[in-house]
């Protein structure tokens, strides 16, 4: 493992096989595209923890003392077993690290997993944030997954969540990006830079045709392994407008999508910043990673998860309501996104999750 040396970056797909011959990560043996571009897809394993609260282990605690304070009850999941809407449970993963004093790593959760409003967090032992893993940690992985608007029936294995490797810094300032702009359009139009790439949201129909979906509250079950299966009308909730606005209620979850259309090169990957307090009391994104090669040759809008808080919030046509941060990769990936793998949204627009037959 101390004859790992990578230059400034996320790790690519490449690099990330090295990570699982060296034993750094540690894994049963693999399915079929876990690893990605950019990341490493985490799978749940056979039993899963209700617990009262979410919680984070803090220093020097570990997720299992935390258990016996925590827990209500054990679920096993061989057999496939339902997480309740509302609920909160911790699932221990397959996959543990044992990471060098050089490399992090950071979580998200999948695209699918964030457009079924499916909170799903990693947590480490002595962890004092989700999904951020420090340097050196050696340890198991968990997940704390909390079903917001759909019950779901999970099995061992499904991979929730997805994990990249960073080594050392290497977030564009400003001044790079628009320099990286100018030599790769990552916009269809004049960019906004502003630490970061701003983006805004497409509420432009002036037909009254659909511009979102919102969750429906009363619904039926959803099977994770059912792709192209369920008719949207009976979970969401079409969104229309003649008015390029919508008035976003506390508490509903809708699925809406960029005005802009972004490219990710392939030397590079993005992550979406979740929250702007500055912007308006929502959440606009559950699963930030964009992988290299994300709307590259075939530039893609990016669907926003959003979520609003407090009080009831009009949200206008492209009106502001976030931010890609791009970082550079350590090397380019041999494998793309949307190239030579199963890529369920390059070229995409407003787009429910995959479990979805077309509307």
């Amino acid at each position: 493992m101390t004859d790992l040396q990578f230059a400034p970056g996320v790790l690519a797909c490449q690099q990330i096989e090295r990570l699982l011959a060296a034993g750094v990560i540690d894994a049963p043996p693999r399915a079929e595209g876990q690893v990605q571009p950019a990341s490493l897809d985490l799978r749940l394993g056979d039993r899963a923890y209700r617990v009262r609260a979410s919680f984070l282990p803090g220093t020097g605690r570990s997720v299992a003392d935390r258990l016996t304070e925590f827990g209500m009850h054990e679920v096993d999941l061989t057999p496939g077993a339902v997480l309740e809407k509302g609920c909160v449970y911790l699932v221990p993963l397959q996959e543990r690290l044992a990471l060098p004093g050089d490399l992090s790593a950071v979580a998200n959760a999948k695209s699918s997993t964030g457009r079924l409003d499916l909170l799903t967090r990693t947590v480490t032992d002595g962890g004092t944030e989700f999904d951020r893993i420090t340097p050196g940690y050696d340890g198991p992985l968990y997940a704390e997954i909390c079903p917001r608007s759909f019950s779901v029936l999970v099995r061992p294995g499904m991979r929730l969540n997805q994990i990249r490797f960073r080594s050392g810094d290497a977030v564009l300032g400003d001044t790079a990006l628009r320099d990286l702009h100018l030599a790769t359009p990552l916009v269809d139009g004049a960019p906004v830079i502003d630490d970061g790439l701003g983006f805004s949201v497409d509420l432009s129909s002036g037909d009254a045709s659909i511009v979102g979906w919102r969750a429906k509250p009363h619904t039926g079950l959803i099977d994770l392994d059912r792709l192209g299966h369920y008719r949207p009308a009976d979970f969401w909730e079409a969104v229309r407008t003649d008015r390029r606005r919508i008035v976003l209620d506390p508490g509903a979850f809708y699925i809406l999508v960029s005005r802009e259309a972004v490219t990710i090169p392939p030397a590079y990957a993005a992550e979406m910043a979740p929250y702007l307090a500055m912007v308006g009391e929502f959440r606009v994104h559950y699963a930030g990673f964009f992988d290299p090669g994300f709307g590259h040759g075939t530039p893609a809008r990016g669907v926003l998860e959003v979520r609003c808080h407090e009080a009831p919030f009009v949200l206008e046509d492209g009106q502001s309501v976030g931010r890609l941060v791009y970082e550079a990769m350590s090397e380019v990936p041999t494998q793309l996104y949307g190239q030579e793998i199963a890529s369920n949204y390059q070229g995409q627009g407003l787009k429910l999750s995959k479990h979805f037959a077309a509307p």
